[in-house]
């Protein structure tokens, strides 16, 4: 036996074939799929600040998101002497998300810009980039966005309130709106007996002497309680109001809006959401009385938007870990990425993705035509009261089996809390459910069918205008054609939803897209080669698609 003196040091293991840290990333410059969309719609101009928001979206903010998932709000109902308070305080890394976000104004650019063309085009794009570092301050900072349409039904109110929230100012202190640079605007809708039921609301809205109301009942989700005030809607004489709930008093005081709980959800862990009851909670009337629905559904159609990019933006940063494991990373000989069946794979995860992107933005540029100029943009117009719908509906519904399969390219370490994965898993259904479940998408769809005849034609000219470069495309058309010249069953509402969906994407990817990415499309999603789970088409997947996607 050999003296122990004799014995050498010796190392278990080396670490070696693993892939290197992929963040710090910028967002937008590694990412040519977005750039190229941009241009075709028309908000290639806001390049230069969306490169400034994609370095730090994937630098300093996706650490800043870490530190604010791992350390969820904390709901204080009373002080130490017993007084109430109702205040939800955070981790200083979610201050530093919103204060980022707002001074790079992804809750105000559009609004700050109103007479630029493509400016909710650049806006969403912003948007996209922060969902990739973190999608839970991408809450309020959505519904302050959407507020806007809104507040301008009550000019006193948007005069008010107009100003302070397209401020590029983040102020979290809790006092008065009036004495702060900056303020955020959440929403409360659903109430339990209800759901999206809101015509089913009990919360009673009663006029006082001055023309404010004062609100008795609850909400049972109760969206982003910090902000400084919050759109709702409750019961007046004259039937469902939209209301603007300020956190404090017309006096100064605290108004009674009593935080019942926080909610422990799924996901979303930085951001808050809550049970709320009213006092006799002061609030200010948006839009006439009975009309609440149609108020606040103009800040409903903007909200679902930001559903479908928010989704979008998690299955770009799902396709991102995988692209960046599969470049490093070595099996059986070969580095992952040129395995055949893991090329199928991310091909297909790079397909969905770009669809999901080219769509959004289109939409975001209906959005745009349809704010600065309706009568001047009937078609685009229909375009954004069908598309926002259609493609919440869709992207929303894709991304959970999309960051699973992102997950299952990294395999045991792509489940690990260490890896973004589990987070983007976590967060993958919430956009799918919030501002209306899938159901309730289709049964819009067709009610935006059935009342706006310009919505159907929007659509079809819409999947029309790729018409002649694939055939699976034209015989979707036309089958479309002629579903649409009649009324949709309601229980085959999703299967036309979805087809709907399909054939904007096809179309958008031919026209758009280069190197043979629409094509490919239509192969893997319309053709008789098609698959039912991601990398199973049989088709010829481009190169370009796993080639081009991560300029990294």
């Amino acid at each position: 036996m050999p003296e122990h003196s004799d014995l050498q040091p010796f190392a278990t293991h080396a670490v070696d074939n693993q892939p290197p840290e992929l963040l710090p990333l910028n967002l937008f410059d590694s990412d040519p799929v977005l750039q190229r969309h941009l241009v075709a719609q028309g908000g290639d101009w806001g390049a230069e600040h969306l490169a400034r928001y994609g370095a730090l979206a994937g630098g300093e903010l996706a650490e800043q998101s870490t530190l604010a998932n791992r350390n969820k709000p904390e709901l204080h109902t009373h002080d130490r002497f017993g007084h109430r308070i109702d205040e939800v305080r955070f981790h200083p890394a979610y201050h530093r998300l919103m204060s980022a976000a707002m001074e790079h104004e992804i809750h105000a650019f559009a609004w700050n810009r109103r007479d630029r063309e493509g400016a909710q085009v650049v806006r969403a794009a912003l948007a996209f980039l922060h969902n990739q570092a973190d999608a839970g301050t991408s809450c309020p900072l959505t519904m302050t966005a959407a507020a806007v349409p809104a507040l301008m039904a009550e000019p006193r109110v948007a005069e008010t309130w107009l100003p302070r929230i397209t401020s590029r100012h983040y102020d979290p202190s809790f006092q008065p709106a009036a004495h702060k640079r900056g303020c955020t605007i959440g929403m409360g809708m659903t109430e339990k007996q209800g759901g999206s039921d809101v015509r089913a609301n009990r919360t009673r809205a009663i006029r006082q002497g001055d023309g404010s109301y004062r609100l008795v009942g609850h909400k049972w989700f109760f969206s982003a309680p910090m902000c400084d005030a919050f759109l709702v809607l409750a019961q007046a004489d004259e039937g469902l109001t939209c209301f603007l709930l300020p956190r404090w008093c017309a006096d100064g005081s605290r108004n009674a809006i009593r935080i019942q709980r926080l909610k422990d959800k799924l996901g979303d862990h930085s951001n808050a959401s809550s049970e709320v009851e009213f006092e006799n909670a002061y609030a200010e009337r948006v839009g006439d009385e009975g009309r609440g629905v149609a108020t606040i559904l103009q800040m409903v159609a903007l909200t679902r938007l930001d559903c479908m990019l928010g989704s979008a933006g998690l299955m770009r940063m799902a396709l991102v870990q995988a692209m960046h494991h599969a470049r490093h990373r070595s099996t059986f000989g070969k580095r992952l990425i040129e395995q055949p069946l893991m090329r199928s794979v991310l091909a297909d995860l790079a397909l969905e993705s770009e669809a999901a992107t080219a769509l959004f933005l289109r939409i975001a540029r209906a959005v745009d035509a349809a704010e600065r100029d309706p009568a001047g943009h009937v078609m685009e117009s229909a375009l954004a009261r069908v598309g926002t719908a259609i493609g919440k509906f869709w992207v929303c519904k894709r991304t959970p089996a999309m960051v699973n399969e992102a997950q299952e390219c990294l395999g045991g370490a792509g489940y690990v809390e260490e890896s973004m994965l589990p987070r983007l898993f976590r967060q993958s259904p919430l956009n799918s459910i919030w501002e209306g479940s899938g159901n309730v998408q289709c049964l819009d769809v067709l009610r935006a069918l059935a009342r706006q005849p310009d919505c159907r034609d929007a659509l079809l000219a819409e999947i029309g205008a790729a018409k002649g470069e694939h055939t699976a495309l034209d015989q979707l058309h036309d089958k479309l054609e002629r579903a649409l010249s009649d009324t949709i069953d309601q229980a085959a509402a999703r299967h036309h939803v979805e087809q709907m969906t399909l054939g904007l994407q096809a179309s958008l990817l031919l026209r758009h897209a280069g190197g043979g990415v629409g094509a490919a499309f239509c192969d893997a999603r319309l053709g008789p080669g098609r698959g039912l789970v991601f990398g199973s088409a049989n088709i010829d997947w481009p190169a370009s698609l796993v080639d081009n996607a991560l300029l990294a």
